[in-house]
């Protein structure tokens, strides 16, 4: 009898947790004016179309806050074929592939990007998902003071009223602007979407203009405010929340997606005045500057410029996702205007996405652009704990006077791909500035020089420090198979300061401890892109809450390259320069070649570079080529990568924008050919190769491995 009880028990409980669970992983329908099937997602085991944003932007909302099976279906058959992208790359997700469907396993709430890796600029197609923690007390329609958006499409603009609740329900899309416009507590929040797309020109900048039914969402002198839980998606050519002395301000949960044709003036949130905000586990997807503050925006011109509005002060942004497809990520004042405020903390975010060149200055992570002429001061910017997949550069801080940028700190800084593409500025009257702990591609930063980093114009040079978890790290040598074990070992260079160790191997697996061993299955790569490149991430926490990433790139073939038979022959490098002025071949003893050395240059041209390597150990060898305007490398006679099409600089800076390619090779101990082919035809001439490899952090490749080829030995 007791044993039927149990049985029956069981039963009941069985069925209680399907049905919650059935509950919790239901998805609301998708209204048609905002369904796409560009992508068909399918969240344990419930199939669904997904909400189109803008332009090639997709997404989609649902509850995950236990294991959760997903699985997209692209459009095309071929979609995946150049490789995935899952971001952030901290995650370590790497799907299974079956032709166009992709199938992975999420833990609980996380905010991911699905994407063909590199295509992340102005066309990209980009799908998000945003696994949310369930509701907790969702309220009814009949709650009193609560102004109800059901399931469906609403086609109006909101009117936030002083002292009331407005709730998105689940499936709620309304295609209008939110004004919260001179009032006080109120509360916006839910799991509904709010899509703007306004009258704005796509070709010219009107999108500054503070005014009701301009922005997906807009404040004016509001206070006691919560945003939480909603998406906000804007089409046209405007800020995509824009807040003018409005104080005391929350935002958590909130997910923000624009894009529009011109690719320009989407900025994910601006202050105009005001501030004391806090933006907590949310996602940004802009097509401008992530966040910024100024003291005012009249427009442009004189006049304009000299409105001195009010500080931008006390924002907190933390344990948040930001992207975008041009410009920077957080940007303070503007040339010829007016800017006052600080106090602005950002941590624990990953930065997947920054634009690549510049607008009158490089883009960068922290921006404050008041050169050569500007007025006001700025203070107190902190960056924590931030991970940067793909980025510009740090810092690039341009102060005029009468003005100054004090205290910019930034503390646990890592890069987990590449370095910085271009030089970090400090220019005119700015100090303070100070780098704690900051890990750029591996490598920790120990001068200004490995940022790099420039102090011009009376602009005081930045301090270094290095008071984080710091950790040398082993790896086994030689060449690495699939399914042989690989050593991991980090031995810490403060052997007091208790430490935690994650490897996250990029092949959908994690370990725990200071020494490790694992096996890859395949020699795909982490990408499923076929290089055998493993982003293999270590995660060292110390007790007292520091945090320092390191990338360990891991190569993992079936196969390895074989050496030359040629011994090797004298030191150096050949260039053959060719333009219109004509063609020179040179010789040289390095891959860092000085324009000084080129004959009088008339663009366009191109410098060809011809060496042999000389490899000390068998193994995987990472090499990393950059340049502006276009680049190949050849490794042993066969196109190992070539450099992105130009991507052209904008506000009329000139040339394009500095980009990378990364070549995965396994190469046998010996010589090896290497054939550069750069391309010049405005602008700077950025080029650059570094390499990595058994025992060899990334750097210049040196003179003393570069030998001429087919020459012979003294």
């Amino acid at each position: 009898m007791f044993r039927a009880f149990v049985s029956l028990c069981l039963f009941l409980l069985s069925g209680l947790w399907h049905s919650a669970c059935a509950r919790e992983h239901s998805l609301p329908a998708i209204p048609q004016a905002i369904a796409s099937t560009h992508f068909m997602v399918t969240i344990n085991g419930q199939s669904t179309p997904v909400f189109h944003a803008a332009n090639n932007l997709y997404f989609l909302n649902f509850v995950a806050s236990r294991r959760t099976s997903i699985s997209v279906t692209a459009p095309s058959h071929d979609f995946w074929a150049s490789g995935v992208e899952v971001q952030p790359w901290r995650l370590g997700i790497r799907p299974v592939r079956h032709g166009r469907t992709i199938s992975f396993v999420l833990d609980g709430p996380a905010k991911i990007t699905l994407s063909r890796p590199g295509d992340f600029l102005q066309n990209a197609e980009m799908l998000y998902l945003f696994a949310n923690a369930p509701e907790t007390n969702a309220p009814t329609r009949s709650r009193r003071g609560l102004r109800y958006f059901g399931p469906g499409v609403h086609t109006q603009n909101i009117d936030a009223q002083t002292g009331e609740s407005i709730y998105l329900a689940p499936g709620a899309v309304v295609f209008g602007a939110l004004n919260v416009w001179e009032v006080d507590h109120v509360r916006i929040f839910g799991r509904g979407v709010i899509v703007y797309d306004g009258p704005q020109d796509a070709t010219s900048d009107a999108g500054w203009q503070h005014r009701r039914n301009w922005h997906c969402i807009v404040m004016d002198n509001a206070h006691e405010i919560s945003v939480e839980g909603i998406t906000c998606v804007v089409r046209s050519r405007t800020w995509q929340i824009q807040m003018k002395d409005s104080r005391n301000v929350v935002f958590d949960n909130v997910k923000v997606i624009g894009a529009n044709s011109g690719n320009a003036n989407a900025d994910g949130m601006d202050w105009l005045g005001g501030g004391d905000t806090v933006i907590r586990n949310s996602f940004f997807r802009a097509a401008d500057d992530v966040f910024a503050m100024q003291s005012s925006w009249e427009g442009y011109g004189p006049a304009a410029f000299a409105v001195e509005g009010k500080p931008v002060t006390n924002i907190q942004v933390e344990s948040s996702i930001v992207s975008t497809s041009i410009s920077n990520i957080v940007r303070a004042a503007w040339p010829q205007k007016n800017s006052e405020g600080g106090n602005f903390l950002m941590s624990d975010m990953d930065v997947l996405h920054m634009g690549l060149g510049g607008c009158g200055i490089p883009f960068a992570l922290m921006e404050v652009w008041a050169y050569p002429e500007a007025r006001g001061q700025s203070s107190g910017f902190s960056f924590n704990d931030i991970r940067l997949d793909d980025w510009y550069s740090l810092v690039q801080l341009r102060q005029a006077q009468p003005g100054a940028v004090r205290g910019v700190h930034f503390t646990d800084i890592s890069s987990l791909g590449v370095p910085s593409l271009v030089p970090s500025v400090l220019q005119g009257d700015v100090n303070d500035v100070t780098l704690d702990n900051v890990t750029l591609a591996g490598r920790t930063v120990s001068s200004a020089a490995d940022v790099p980093l420039q102090a011009t114009d009376g602009a005081e040079a930045v301090a270094i420090h290095n008071t984080g978890p710091r950790v040398d790290l082993t790896t086994t040598k030689g060449w690495l198979r699939p399914g042989h074990p690989v050593h991991f070992e980090a031995t810490p260079q403060d052997h007091v300061t208790a430490l935690d160790y994650t490897w996250i191997f990029g092949d959908g697996t994690q370990a725990h401890g200071r020494k490790v061993d694992h096996r890859f299955g395949d020699a795909e790569g982490t990408l499923l892109d076929g290089s055998g490149l493993y982003r293999v991430l270590l995660h060292v926490a110390s007790r007292d809450g520091r945090n320092t990433w390191i990338v360990v790139p891991t190569v993992i073939r079936d196969t390895i390259a074989p050496a030359s038979t040629q011994p090797a022959g004298l030191p150096g490098v050949t260039y053959r320069y060719q333009g219109s002025d004509g063609v020179s071949p040179m010789v040289g003893n390095s891959l860092v070649l000085s324009l000084a050395d080129l004959p009088k240059r008339a663009a366009p041209y191109t410098v060809d570079f011809d060496t042999s390597v000389d490899i000390s150990d068998d193994g995987g060898y990472v090499f990393t080529l950059f340049a502006n305007d276009g680049a190949s490398l050849t490794i042993d006679g066969r196109l190992a990568g070539k450099t992105p099409a130009p991507f052209a600089q904008v506000c009329g800076l000139a040339g394009n924008a500095a980009q990378q390619v990364t070549v995965a090779v396994e190469l046998a101990k010996g010589l090896h050919r290497l054939q550069i082919s750069e391309r010049h035809n405005a602008g700077k001439d950025d080029f650059q190769l570094l390499w990595q490899g058994p025992g060899t952090p990334q750097d210049t490749i040196p003179a003393s491995r570069l030998f001429l080829p087919g020459a012979e030995a003294p």
